[in-house]
């Protein structure tokens, strides 16, 4: 229920901080920091990407080699 009710609040600062008939005005340096943010979040899900495409071709590899160890015990 806190949670809840934090949420609302944090929402409900951040539309006010926005606005530009509010006192804060806050919308160009907001819009400011999302333009300059885009390249990092971009360059950090290009790693996590990455890694992904890593691991996966890790665990197909060791599917096929389990694979073959399973096909050589059924033939003795």
């Amino acid at each position: 229920m806190i949670s809840i009710i934090l949420g609302i609040v944090f929402i409900a600062f951040t539309v006010f901080s926005v606005l530009p008939m509010c006192p804060l005005s806050w919308g160009p340096e907001v819009i400011a920091f999302l333009k300059g943010s885009i390249p990092v979040f971009a360059a950090f899900i290009g790693l996590i990407c990455l890694f992904v495409g890593a691991a996966d071709m890790k665990d197909k590899k060791e599917a096929k080699k389990e694979e073959a160890a399973n096909k050589e015990a059924e033939n003795k």
